[in-house]
């Protein structure tokens, strides 16, 4: 599909350098070619020839699309291909869209380009010779691993470009230029909608192997107390150092994050399960206590809950989201602390059976225990110190599996039996799922169930 939306792009260059104009690629597709990436997004911008020529060179070529009229976007059916035309932008208030667009197609490539957000952006390539024009130092910043932004007064106009530069810096693993933490530590973000926050947290949790990079620069640029307020307040907390060489709450977070993304492939559910991470711990900064020296931070995984829920919902209203990484908080100790004990089948089966997501529970539990590198302790010690734990809670999980593949009681089951539905129903089948985590028959089940109402009628 990509060779075929950039020979679309050739003939649409072609077309318009018949005309007098010049075409180039832009954005990150120019960026993602130098560094070697796959980038499936095929941006070009079109110089030098009016929006009404360029109408009709698309017309000549496919049925044209009108992707963003007002932006001087434009597209062709059946291709993934965005065709814009050079624009300047000027702020109109605080927010991320307040922008007054003036569609300019002579305006210039260097003027063009300088709307751009960092100098690695910045970079255009000519479709048909494939000259690239530079006019920030944009490869010299790649090279040296640079995040820079390109314009100071028009940076600052867009405050979504401070999260940007974090989540780039992750995807990269490149440093943001310090001018450009300077500058991005006077933006105001608090007008910016949850969703775009979101979409830039997103990318930073699936696409960086290192996500811890994405909050350690809005750290540095002092930025985390508008939307990661609840991240914020685990910087300088203590933990205790018998278990936790690796020093604050935030720091483990960190490390656990990073620890996440070497297991995302696995995971079901991958950004829920990252979030998952990024939350894992948060309630304890509600719930630390220095007892005699001894720092503990009891039920923060039940504690902290409504703190995760307050956090989450800044940023989403998907309640299934929620609901997970809710649900993944309260449990993440349960894991290793249930094969440390050498606790009975009983206690795994019900855990199990709380988990919204089992699987990614037990790679959770693994996060967490290999989140812990400090002074004497090599991510080769932690994961060679878990393959006992780890092979008895797959053990464990195969075994649940087991059970819930038998057959097991229903409602249908009682009706058959001759029973009237009622009340009475919620309590049995509750009763016979205990049976049927312990192991027992479909038919002891039933039995058991029918004890019960017997027992219910002779006291009523």
């Amino acid at each position: 599909m990509d060779g075929r939306n950039m020979e679309m792009a050739r003939r649409v260059a072609e077309g318009v350098a018949r005309e007098g104009g010049r075409t180039y690629y832009v954005g990150g597709f120019v960026r993602d070619r130098l560094l070697g990436r796959d980038n499936k997004d095929i941006d070009i911008e079109v110089h030098g020839v009016t929006v009404q020529t360029l109408g009709k060179i698309l017309d000549s070529l496919g049925e044209r699309m009108e992707l963003g009229a007002s932006f001087g976007v434009m597209g062709l059916r059946h291709y993934e291909l965005d065709i814009a035309m050079p624009r300047s932008e000027t702020a109109t208030g605080r927010g991320h869209r307040d922008f007054a667009i003036c569609v300019d197609p002579f305006l210039g490539e260097e003027k063009a380009a300088r709307r751009r957000d960092f100098t690695m952006n910045a970079l255009m390539q000519d479709v048909l010779t494939g000259e690239i024009l530079d006019f920030f130092g944009g490869r010299e910043d790649m090279e040296r691993g640079l995040i820079r932004h390109v314009d100071n007064s028009r940076f600052v106009e867009d405050p979504l470009r401070a999260l940007r530069a974090a989540q780039f810096a992750a995807r990269f693993g490149f440093q943001v230029a310090e001018e450009t933490v300077s500058l991005s530590s006077t933006m105001d973000l608090a007008a910016l909608p949850g969703e775009r926050v979101m979409g830039e947290l997103e990318k930073a949790l699936l696409k960086a192997d290192r996500p811890s990079v994405f909050f350690e620069a809005l750290r540095k640029m002092r930025q985390l107390s508008v939307w990661f307020p609840e991240l914020e307040a685990l910087i300088g907390l203590a933990q205790n150092p018998a278990f936790h060489p690796e020093g604050d709450v935030w720091t483990h977070t960190m490390q656990v994050l990073d620890e996440a993304a070497a297991l995302r492939p696995a995971a079901k559910e991958p950004l829920w399960f990252m979030l998952s991470a990024l939350c894992h711990d948060i309630g304890k900064a509600v719930t630390t206590e220095n007892s005699d020296g001894v720092i503990h931070a009891y039920a923060h995984e039940t504690k902290g809950l409504p703190v995760v829920e307050r956090f989450l919902r800044r940023l989403t209203r998907e309640g299934r989201l929620t609901q997970y990484v809710l649900n993944m908080t309260e449990l993440h100790m349960k894991p290793n602390m249930l094969a440390a004990n050498g606790a009975h089948v009983k206690s795994y089966m019900k855990m199990y059976d709380r988990a919204v997501c089992r699987e990614d529970l037990l790679l959770l539990a693994r996060a967490d225990h290999m989140g812990r590198l400090g002074p004497g302790r090599s991510r080769e010690a932690l994961s060679a110190a878990y393959e006992g734990t780890d092979a008895v809670l797959c053990e464990m999980l195969a075994l649940y599996g087991q059970r819930m593949s038998q057959p097991y009681l229903m409602g249908r089951d009682l009706i058959e039996a001759g029973l009237r539905p009622g009340p009475s129903f919620t309590e049995v089948l509750a009763c016979a799922h205990k049976l049927r985590l312990a192991g027992r028959p479909k038919e002891e089940q039933l039995k058991t169930a029918l004890a019960i109402i017997r027992k219910q009628d002779r006291e009523t």
